[in-house]
């Protein structure tokens, strides 16, 4: 593979004095503390059960390319998420290939001798001095240990399966082939159930993330003056997350009044109105890329009003109705219907709906006005093994070891002329972090308050 100086669309010219001059005068900078990732011997274990899969076969999987943001300047790269569970590692334009044989190599871009050229200062993407340091091969070698080479020494030719659409060069070099499909079902299928350092690594994510909605509720005074009292919550979670963490897992939802009523508002550009609720759906990533998912609603007064906990009392019901149904061999889908036979019969009391609960049920009435799932797999990706087959994971049964969450919501909109005024423009949802046990689930989000009553008392405490 042929390798290309990414310079700027300014850069300086370069005389042959200077790069004669830059190959010259450097202290040896090679690490003698490198130790091999914690991740490393499970990573180990998950390749090997890959290729058990696939025996006899080359398995190819990049992590990925980095994607312009505007001009000469990049997104911060994040890995594919299959990469990263089989390695450990990070960088982009890296590829991971499993052998027929079974053993694996991972391809990866060193950081570049100072004597052997320029990159180390004129590649803005690559480059030392621009980006910061590469281990060398050595180095890698130890931390993902594993075998490591040089990726301009990387030959794909003959047949291999492909994780595709991760890399434009990696899909150029080997033919599709029908198997390539199967191979992305099981990147995704064999994450369903973590191991034991993945639920380490989640409960980390979680354990910030309560850290991150305290220091939301401790900001509201200022943030309640402010003109984007949601983006100045948006920045005091953002700011918990690059401290603990890598980042944020998703796009933080940060939505007062009404904006509670769009599933996905990131705008995050609205005012805090004393009288409102703020729905907060946030989560922090670890380093090693496992994100939390938590949602609470949270009454921006510090106590709900009559209607305000009329509506979170009934959602708070069905979360505890689906997670009462959380056991190894439960169906994925019941936790579901459970809180949503909960919300069809609380908006059938209220007098919205007017049929039997059997007949919303069936009917999917009740949609109207909680439109979405209440849950999903949760690990590396927010919306962990989307790409499993249905019958593995939404047409599955639970196991031991897999972690989820539980989110039901109503979502009122304002301008809905089927409800009473009061309830126009309220929305909540309260969402939680569970992993299957062998008897039942884990709530590791335990930290946070659910009931009304604590979630005033907690907000009070943090109040003062």
């Amino acid at each position: 593979m042929t390798e290309q100086l990414n310079t700027g669309s300014h850069d300086l010219p370069v005389t042959e004095a200077l790069a004669a001059f830059m190959r010259t005068g450097w202290a040896d900078t090679r690490r003698a503390d490198v130790e091999p990732l914690p991740v490393a011997p499970w990573a180990a274990k998950r390749r090997a059960a890959l290729a058990a899969r696939f025996p006899g076969e080359r398995l190819v999987v990049p992590s990925g390319t980095l994607r312009t943001r505007s001009n000469d300047c990049d997104y911060r790269f994040r890995p594919h998420s299959a990469y990263a569970y089989l390695t450990g590692a990070g960088e982009p334009d890296d590829v991971l290939v499993v052998e027929p044989s079974g053993e694996a190599t991972l391809y990866l871009r060193p950081r570049s001798p100072r004597e052997e050229g320029e990159e180390f200062y004129r590649d803005r993407r690559y480059g030392e001095f621009w980006v910061g340091r590469r281990p060398d091969l050595a180095e890698a070698a130890l931390l993902y240990q594993m075998e490591c080479a040089h990726i301009r020494d990387l030959d794909l030719k003959g047949p291999a399966r492909v994780l595709r659409g991760v890399d434009a060069r990696i899909d150029s070099l080997v033919p599709a082939g029908g198997g390539d499909a199967e191979l992305e079902s099981f990147l995704s299928e064999m994450r369903l159930v973590k191991d034991e350092w993945e639920v380490g690594e989640l409960q980390a994510a979680v354990d910030a993330t309560a850290r991150g909605f305290e220091d939301v509720v401790r900001a509201l005074p200022a943030a309640l003056g402010h003109p984007r009292g949601e983006r100045y919550l948006e920045g005091v979670f953002g700011l918990r997350s690059r401290l603990e963490g890598n980042a944020v897992g998703y796009e933080s939802i940060v939505a007062s009044g009404a904006h509670a009523c769009v599933l996905h508002w990131i705008r995050n550009d609205g005012r805090l109105r004393g009288g409102d609720m703020l729905l907060l759906d946030a989560g922090v990533e670890t380093d090693t890329l496992y994100t939390a998912d938590v949602t609470r609603t949270l009454p921006l007064s510090g106590r709900f009003g009559t209607v305000q906990r009329q509506v979170y009392d009934l959602v708070y019901e069905a979360q505890q109705a689906a997670i009462a149904t959380l056991r190894p061999g439960a169906r994925f889908r019941d936790f579901h219907l459970a809180a949503m036979r909960v919300v069809s019969e609380g908006l059938r009391d209220w007098g919205l709906l007017k049929d039997p609960v059997d007949a919303l049920m069936e009917s999917g009435l009740y949609r109207r006005y909680t439109l979405c799932s209440s849950g999903h797999m949760l690990g590396l990706d927010v919306h962990d093994c989307a790409r499993a087959r249905a019958e593995t994971y939404l047409d599955g049964v639970l196991e031991e070891g897999q972690v989820l969450t539980v989110e039901p919501g109503l979502y009122l909109q304002p301008d809905d002329l089927t409800l009473p005024e009061e309830f126009r423009g309220l929305g909540v949802r309260i969402e939680d972090d569970l992993v299957i046990t062998a008897d039942g689930a884990r709530l590791m989000s335990d930290a946070l308050p659910r009931r009304a009553d604590d979630v005033e008392s907690w907000m009070a405490s943090l109040l003062g």
